[in-house]
């Protein structure tokens, strides 16, 4: 089955309740332990280093954040390996970024 979504369309954001204050998710796919979603980081973001027990990509679609001392750009990709500590991240003027997990593990 094909799912269209408009990323850049203004509806289906929600709060993001697990994330600094301001953030906004739209979730595009979050199935068999697979989730895409947008992150919608708000002027002044900042959030502490962590990590994840999968894989997790992003694309700058919009603005800009700075995450261990390097300043992703609109157009620019990250790909953070599943264990690995990333961040602090920090979005002085906001940022809208595509966000990939692979799959957990043992999810299938």
């Amino acid at each position: 089955m094909k799912t269209l979504h408009d990323v850049f369309n203004e509806t289906n954001w929600e709060i993001h309740p697990s994330y600094p204050e301001g953030t906004m998710v739209k979730v595009l796919r979050d199935e068999e332990g697979a989730k895409t979603l947008l992150l919608k980081l708000p002027v002044g973001f900042h959030m502490e280093g962590h990590s994840h027990i999968s894989t997790e990509q992003h694309f700058v679609l919009e603005g800009s954040y700075v995450s261990d001392g390097v300043e992703y750009q609109e157009g620019t990709y990250q790909l953070i390996h599943a264990g690995v500590q990333h961040g602090p991240f920090t979005s002085e003027n906001g940022a809208v970024v595509l966000v990939i997990w692979d799959p957990l593990p043992n999810s299938k």
